[in-house]
């Protein structure tokens, strides 16, 4: 199993925002996160990728102990260890969050040189080699702000991709983008199912993740309410399940 989240629990304050949540990935997998607005899903892939720290739980990534809980709270695993760890994932943020001094070229290349010290002509190689697949070859001089916003996500991908990870985690790629930039965005990521990266995709986008998806699970109140294939879930005759996808009504 590439990712195992066992029993996590997350509170801000007083509000209980994960409760006792486990999720699993295999390699190559695309499992999609649906549910209502504040239901928990991005705080579960922050905690899935060590942005937000869990109360209690376990978090292993390829048999490899990220998180546990000791004594009642969540203990972390050494430095050395998380730093393993780190490269097995790549984050896709809904904003971007591109560097706005740097051009696209360097968006992409300097984690690479940076974090896994590779030779800058080799990284900035497989750098173009990720533009040219987002079709953006033609836009590595170019800043951030030259860009359109489907143009910076598919920059954003293509520097979560330049470091090779096993899963990528997708937290509302379009919720920043108009419907147009949607299509743009949502075609690059179901063109990266044929390089068999496990994906992790909070999504509103309901068409999409019942087309993508492996699996799809469903989360409400900070909650797993229903976990299966797409077609169970959409054609789902839980409650909460039918009330919430019923707001799309003949999207799907």
């Amino acid at each position: 199993m590439l990712l195992e989240i066992k029993n996590i629990s997350k509170s801000f304050g007083s509000l209980g925002v994960l409760k006792d949540i486990s999720v699993s990935v295999e390699k190559g997998e695309i499992l999609s996160v649906i549910g209502p607005s504040g239901s928990g899903k991005s705080t579960l892939l922050r905690c899935a990728t060590m942005l937000e720290t869990m109360d209690s739980g376990e978090i292993i990534y390829d048999g490899m102990k990220a998180a546990w809980t000791e004594k009642g709270r969540a203990v972390y695993a050494p430095q050395e260890t998380l730093k393993k760890i780190a490269a097995y994932y790549g984050l896709v943020f809904q904003n971007f969050n591109l560097f706005p001094h740097m051009t696209v070229l360097q968006n992409v290349f300097d984690a690479p040189v940076r974090v896994q010290k590779k030779e800058k002509e080799t990284a900035k190689k497989e750098a173009m080699e990720w533009l040219d697949k987002m079709g953006l070859s033609d836009k590595a001089g170019a800043y951030p702000y030259q860009l359109s916003g489907g143009q910076c996500q598919r920059v954003a991908i293509a520097r979560a991709l330049a470091l090779n990870p096993k899963i990528l985690f997708f937290d509302e790629p379009t919720s920043a983008l108009d419907p147009e930039l949607t299509g743009e965005v949502l075609k690059v990521i179901k063109s990266l199912a044929d390089l068999h990266i496990a994906m992790v995709i909070v999504t509103h986008e309901m068409a999409f993740a019942k087309d993508i998806s492996d699996r799809v699970i469903f989360m409400a109140d900070g909650l797993i309410v229903e976990e299966g294939t797409p077609k169970q879930i959409f054609e789902s005759g839980n409650e909460r399940t039918k009330a919430f996808l019923g707001r799309y009504g003949n999207i799907l």
